[in-house]
């Protein structure tokens, strides 16, 4: 099958569309600075993903947004950083300010115009509503982890997805789901029976950067390094 013969496509959100790699490192570099200490990007994330793998296991059904306090704590502890109540709720609320990835804004509407785009994201609805706004609103539909009560890669949350959208007739096969993370998304995905787009935003360099490791990479059924090629390749008629 051709990307052309699918009618729905779902996101995920955080990693895919929004750069939150960049988020998670601009809000940790004056932290660290301010404590006169020597960490760099990778070593941040590396630490952030395994919080964030040890959060999942311990609070599950928390939204990924709720889960970031916890998630600090843990780092603050990894890598000696202050756990003042204005450091530790910061991570959460720099949300609001973490930024697009360049190319997602212009590929998303390139999208829309041929698919149903639904969001599937980990956040909860506040988080949500920023970054859609950062995204300039490109959802017909939003699935956050606040409304299922669970986080990916629960399958859960892609039952709950797929509940609300069979009402308008969507089938199984009618779905792409498009994602970053192959710890939250691809494996689960594929294993659920969705075809799945890879969107290798690491792609070039080492390990998961801010998202847990996996211990075999799925194979996806199409694979891209920027959402753009995406586009383009449904411009194409591939």
């Amino acid at each position: 099958m051709s990307l052309r013969d699918r009618k729905i496509l779902t996101f995920d959100v955080v990693g895919t569309l929004i750069d939150f790699e960049a988020g998670v490192t601009n809000y940790f570099r004056p932290i660290v600075a301010r404590a006169g200490l020597t960490v760099d990007d990778a070593t941040i994330l590396t630490s952030f993903a395994k919080a964030e793998d040890k959060q999942h296991h311990t609070t599950p059904r928390l939204p990924f947004t709720n889960m970031l306090p916890d998630i600090y704590r843990s780092m603050a502890t990894e890598l000696g950083l202050p756990t003042s109540d204005t450091d530790v709720a910061g991570l959460r609320l720099s949300m609001e300010f973490w930024p697009a990835f360049p190319d997602s804004i212009a590929a998303l509407k390139v999208l829309r115009k041929h698919f149903r785009l639904v969001a599937l994201t980990n956040a909860d609805n506040w988080a949500l509503a920023h970054f859609s706004r950062t995204l300039e609103e490109p959802f017909d539909d939003k699935v956050t982890a606040e409304d299922v009560e669970v986080c990916k890669p629960d399958p859960q949350v892609f039952a709950y997805a797929r509940g609300r959208n069979s009402a308008r007739g969507y089938r199984l096969n009618d779905y792409l789901h498009v994602a970053q993370s192959q710890f939250h998304d691809i494996g689960v995905a594929k294993r659920l029976g969705y075809q799945v787009c890879w969107i290798e935003r690491r792609h070039g360099q080492e390990g998961f950067g801010g998202s847990p490791a996996v211990s075999e990479v799925t194979r996806p059924h199409y694979h891209f390094t920027t959402l753009a090629q995406l586009a383009e390749a449904l411009e194409s008629g591939k």
